[in-house]
């Protein structure tokens, strides 16, 4: 029984791995580039005025001058904010010192018209605006296309997206399951024995960051759990968008109450701040908001600067803005669901950590792309195998063949790919219009381009020439971000700018990891008959 349930697990494991193989390795290349999103659309702007830490100014003398522009623009408002110069944790740039406000909705409209200004934390003067950057895509949109797909309604994609990453939780849990020894057989791996070979190294990078596969596919879930599982909102709320809207409604505290005028806080802010600074430090105030709900006391909030995994619920301070008296906090506004909701997602996008940690991510992200590679790489090894011992007919062969082309575009064409992304970047003119659109276009018709060549090569020199593509064109980026621009990498090490020199490093560092791949393949090539029918890459790949 218990050897007839592991094959169960076995059978279970491979076919949901392969049915949900190459969306996945898609969703772990671009989402591992969302972990240096920022990174990847600042080297995707070059114009981009970069904020430096700004001189230190006592926050009083911030707020004092803030509150003079504030009363000039927007004398009467629906909300007045401030926000101080601040770096949260995790983040690679600074906040600018700025203010916002919100005018005073007209009719029946919940809100007003929103606008803001920087000021110059050492005078209080409006700065003007900084010039715009070229269009772009940006680190953003590879981020974004690991659950939105691109080309697809947003609704229909994470939908698919949910499909691939329950089905991964499975294979992850079958696979536990069906490899009793998984741990001894992380310390075990046989180069040169083929398939056994390829089964060792899936079980090594499988184990190696088995927690943060974990992780990341159960709290991808949880981001659009009622989207997945929409029944209990919708027995209680309805299906149709109005009465659903409810739902969000009463989860968010929205449409309960309307904004009142506000204007200058009658009670003086210095101390509500020396509070804050005392119990927080004066550096670790963010933002202050001044705002009135219809019925209650007009309320000065001070926010601290979110940080850790409850980031989304930073600590605040509120006080009564004509007394000076502190009001007691209110709860959060989504309860305890809404709270183990923003953990999962800081802890998914590792919005919480320093530059060590989102290497660790992005390491683990790797880790990801390799676990599913391999994994689709194995079934093709199987099924040839099966396929030359039994002499199977001509059906099943034009199968496995499309298969291995698709592993192919996937494995070795998607990363050539990405690098065209980054071509289209520097490449496309600039006041091109729909820039941002062609860049992705570019991405998916190379892709596109990549399955129609491995289609019509042979598979094993269509492995070897794609290898050597992808390595050409992340070696190439780096000199076409010199040619095009004032920021190559001899310039950026002088400067010490190390996010455009981390980018064309790694740049330069995944086209030594495809020249290492590409070359074992070679060398594999030259030691097989011609004759044989195991494309190279399937056994080259190894220590």
């Amino acid at each position: 029984m218990k050897d007839a349930f592991r094959q169960s697990m076995a059978w279970l494991h491979t076919w949901v791995g392969l049915v949900a193989g190459w969306l996945l390795f898609f969703v772990f290349v671009t989402g591992t580039a969302g972990y240096f999103q920022q990174e990847i659309s600042r080297w995707m702007q070059p114009e981009r005025v970069v904020t430096v830490a700004p001189a230190e100014v006592d926050r009083t003398i911030l707020t004092d001058r803030a509150i003079e522009r504030l009363t000039t623009v927007a004398p009467v408002a629906a909300s007045w904010q401030i926000i101080f110069p601040y770096r949260q944790q995790g983040d690679r740039d600074w906040q600018n010192f700025s203010v916002r406000w919100e005018e005073v909705p007209s009719g029946t409209h919940d809100y007003g018209a929103s606008s803001n200004e920087r000021l110059d934390p050492a005078s209080g003067a409006v700065l003007p605006p900084d010039p715009e950057p070229r269009e772009t895509a940006g680190g953003f949109g590879l981020y974004r296309m690991h659950y939105a797909l691109h080309y697809l309604p947003y609704d229909w994609a994470i939908r698919i997206v949910g499909v691939a990453t329950m089905l991964m939780l499975l294979a992850i849990v079958s696979g536990v399951i069906t490899h009793k020894k998984i741990f001894k057989d992380f310390f075990t791996f046989r180069p040169g024995k083929g398939q056994r070979s390829w089964l060792d190294a899936h079980n090594v990078v499988s184990v190696m960051a088995l927690p943060f596969f974990l992780m990341i596919t159960y709290s991808g879930l949880v981001f659009f759990l009622f989207a997945y599982m929409p029944a209990g909102k919708d027995v209680i709320y309805g299906t149709d968008p109005e009465t659903s809207g409810a739902y969000y409604d009463e989860l968010y505290e929205g449409g309960e109450h309307r904004h009142a005028p506000i204007g200058r806080p009658a009670a003086p802010l210095a101390p509500m701040i020396a509070q804050a600074g005392k119990a927080w430090g004066m550096d670790q105030i963010a933002w202050i908001t001044v705002e009135r709900m219809e019925g209650e006391v007009p309320a000065v909030e001070l926010t601290h600067v979110p940080m850790g995994l409850g980031r989304n619920d930073a600590a605040t301070m509120r006080f009564n803005a004509d007394t000076g008296q502190r009001l007691p906090d209110e709860p959060a506004s989504s309860g305890a669901p809404g709270v183990t909701q923003s953990v999962l997602f800081n802890l998914h996008e590792g919005l919480y950590a320093d530059i060590w940690g989102r290497w660790a991510y992005f390491a683990s992200g790797l880790l990801g792309c390799a676990m599913v590679g391999t994994g689709l790489v194995l079934w093709s090894v199987k099924r040839r195998r099966f396929h030359l011992n039994e002499d199977r007919g001509h059906q099943e062969q034009f199968g496995v063949r499309l298969v291995e082309s698709l592993n192919v575009a996937t494995i070795a064409g998607l990363p050539l790919a990405v690098a065209g992304f980054f071509w289209a970047n520097r490449l496309l003119p600039i006041g091109m219009m729909d820039r941002a659109a062609w860049e992705y276009h570019s991405l998916f018709a190379l892709w596109l381009g990549t399955l129609f060549y491995a289609l019509g090569r042979p598979l094993r020199r269509a492995w070897i020439e794609l290898l050597w593509a992808s390595c050409a064109a992340f070696a190439c980026v780096p000199l076409l971000n010199a040619l095009t621009t004032g920021r190559g990498l001899p310039v950026s090490l002088s400067e010490g700018d190390w996010v455009f020199a981390g980018f064309d490093l790694t740049m330069l560092g995944l086209a030594g990891a495809f020249a290492f791949t590409a070359r074992k393949v070679q060398r594999r090539l030259r030691s097989m008959p011609a004759t044989t029918a195991h494309p190279p890459v399937l056994r080259a790949v190894q220590a």
